[in-house]
């Protein structure tokens, strides 16, 4: 069975054309490539230059740079003439929205110029329209007509190009016959695609951005199969979240959407889109990669084929069914484990960082929208009162012993070695790498309200936890599931890149009932931990615990600081749980890639801001000066607006 990916358990990077962006090779088992995108204004010629070469020597292996003009496009020749003069032969990319003539002048300079078919000739007006086949046709026709004339200069000159779907920026003739869907953004990259390989023009990248990571991994997996099935082979991939944002979230929320990717062997380029500068971009990416520069031919422990027929569709998300046991399971979002097991005396001091503040003059706990729901405390009774809310899990001998048995429950941690059990809940250690020695039959004669804490110690985890997680649906067990995700890395970065990647990954596909992370005591602290798990489940979708910002990282389009309002916007709204606000630079992202926000703050002009209630322009023009003012008020007005405790 070939669904997206060659395998589902072992690791082996998908086959892909090769291409050419000047010296570099991108595809056909190729290293996967970084890259990045410059903020600078293109007509800055050094400014674009010194930051070109920042990120270069940060490991950028491609710089792509906005063209929005064909002034900007001719521009792209003195930027190049001055990197190549000092030295650096790194590709360069045209970015091009709008403008056909300019990415024309731009192939003929560049090693590469990137294209939206979703504006690139079609404009977007969020009109409805109905279109006969005919008319449809006809569009298609058009299409040809004014792309032809850029692939024969690409043909020419060597120039590779990008053909790069943006889930927010689908053509209104898309939106009519597809809607705003995977499928959708899959078709219109396929149409300009169908052309090049009617002109015999090869040297193509094919990217399906989203800023909704679940969004973005079932359209790369769609085009797959849409390339395997019609053309019989697949051109490489560039691989992103778009508008990530910024900070811890940025990174979870790309983590999650490349590295879902990335894990099934997937992706032969990456961009990590965040609203910071360029070259922050380049540590994440090469955390990313190096995950994959030595597993391939990993495979479980206990060797166990694919699944001939998938339980699930890897291209629709639906949560795997569960029963409820207490909390956890059913309809309930996922719960949060905190592992504080190395913590020698826990004191309620500790609790802050998981959510739980203790108020010694009142004697009472404040419990935040980030609060861990379970404690794992190993063989430690805690001697004080508990949050109300708060559960103990903790070994099985130490269960025995306790007096409260409302709030403590055993830990199992040998599947085969189950002796007295609680009548509430019992959490019992899985290992996915066993799966090929029974495990499933052992744990189906398990009798009473068994949850299991699944991991692997595979260097293939997430692929051996899914197949444990498919075999489960195959056998019809209904026991909810904890994910249990263990780092071994050095620092905290890399905690956070492993933990999105190993259990975004599972939660994108609808599997995982609650996470339980773990890392070496010097890399992470519990508090780390607990944001980089909520953070996950916010990226997700799976447990909507904060604001969600859905920030673009700036370029030479963006018309004000991006960085600075992001941070001015963020100071005075993180507190409004589930509310999501768009921050995009200009148009060309704007109220397409701020898709499904419920508020947008657009750059319009030099200064100017246009605020947006959904999709809808609510207030047009603004000075900066006032905007963030009138983004509260429009929150406010809409019954959104909660005001800080």
């Amino acid at each position: 069975m070939q669904l997206y990916c060659p395998s589902l358990t072992k690791y082996e990077r998908l086959a892909t054309l090769e291409v050419k962006v000047g010296d570099l090779t991108i595809g056909n088992y190729h290293p996967i490539r970084i890259q990045t995108m410059t903020t600078t204004d293109t007509m800055d010629t050094m400014g674009t230059v010194e930051q070109s070469i920042r990120c270069i020597e940060a490991g950028a292996e491609l710089v792509r740079i906005t063209a929005p003009s064909i002034k900007e496009a001719h521009n792209l020749l003195p930027i190049k003439n001055e990197l190549r003069k000092r030295g650096y032969t790194t590709p360069l990319v045209a970015d091009i929205h709008f403008t056909p003539n300019a990415a024309e002048v731009a192939a003929r300079i560049v090693e590469k110029v990137r294209i939206n078919p979703g504006n690139y000739i079609d404009k977007k007006k969020f009109e409805l329209l109905e279109y006969t086949d005919a008319e449809y046709q006809e569009e298609i026709d058009r299409i040809r007509d004014r792309f032809t004339p850029l692939v024969n200069i690409c043909k020419e000159h060597g120039t590779a190009m990008r053909i790069g779907t943006n889930h927010g920026s689908l053509s209104d003739r898309i939106m009519s016959r597809y809607g705003d869907t995977a499928n959708g953004m899959v078709e219109s990259a396929m149409e300009f695609l169908r052309i090049a390989e009617d002109l015999h023009f090869r040297n193509i990248v094919l990217s399906m951005k989203s800023s909704n990571p679940q969004v973005m991994v079932q359209a790369y997996r769609l085009l797959v199969s849409t390339m395997q099935q019609e053309l019989g082979h697949c051109y490489p991939l560039h691989l992103g979240v778009t508008e990530a944002g910024d900070g811890e979230d940025g990174r979870i929320k790309s983590a999650a959407g490349i590295g879902t990717l990335l894990e099934d062997g997937v992706g032969d380029t990456i961009r990590v889109s965040l609203t910071e500068d360029p070259e922050f971009e380049l540590p994440v990416c090469r955390d990313l990669v190096r995950r994959y520069t030595q597993r391939a031919g990993h495979a479980p422990i206990a060797p166990v084929a694919d699944p001939e027929k998938l339980p699930y569709s890897p291209f629709q998300f639906a949560k795997r069914e569960s029963i409820a046991i207490g909390n956890i399971g059913g309809k309930q979002v996922p719960v949060v484990v905190a592992d504080l097991r190395h913590i020698p005396t826990i004191t309620p001091a500790h609790l802050e960082g998981i959510g739980y503040h203790y108020d010694a003059a009142t004697d009472k706990w404040n419990i935040g929208d980030a609060a861990a729901d379970y404690l794992f405390t190993g063989r430690q009774i805690l001697p004080f009162a508990l949050p109300g809310t708060l559960q103990v899990i903790v070994d099985q001998d130490t269960w025995q012993q306790a007096e409260d048995k409302s709030k403590y429950h055993p830990y199992f941690n040998d599947i085969n070695n189950i002796s007295a059990t609680s009548d509430i809940v019992n959490f019992v250690q899985v290992d996915a790498d066993q799966l090929g020695n029974g495990v499933l039959d052992t744990l189906a004669q398990l009798k009473g309200n068994i949850v299991p804490v699944v991991a692997s110690g595979n260097a293939h985890a997430m692929a051996s936890v899914r197949r444990l997680l498919v075999g489960m649906m195959e056998q019809k067990l209904p026991h909810p599931v904890i994910l249990q995700c263990n780092s071994a890395h050095q620092n905290a970065d890399e905690d956070l890149i492993h933990f999105a990647t190993e259990t975004g990954a599972l939660l994108l596909d609808g599997f995982g009932d609650g996470l339980w992370l773990s890392a070496a005591e010097k890399s992470s602290s519990p508090a780390t931990l607990n944001n980089v798990a909520f953070g996950i489940l916010q990226a997700t979708r799976s447990r909507i615990s904060k604001t969600e910002y859905i920030s673009c990282p700036s370029c030479g389009r963006t018309l004000f600081d991006l960085q600075e309002t992001t941070a001015r916007i963020r100071a005075v709204t993180n507190h409004l749980k589930g509310v999501k606000i768009a921050i995009m630079g200009c148009i060309v992202n704007g109220p397409g890639e701020m898709a499904d926000a419920d508020f947008g703050y657009v750059g319009s002009g030099v200064g100017k801001i246009t605020l947006y209630r959904g999709k809808e322009v609510v207030k047009r023009g603004l000075s900066s000066d006032v905007a963030v003012t009138e983004l509260i008020n429009l929150i406010r007005d809409n019954g959104m607006w909660v005001d800080v405790k």
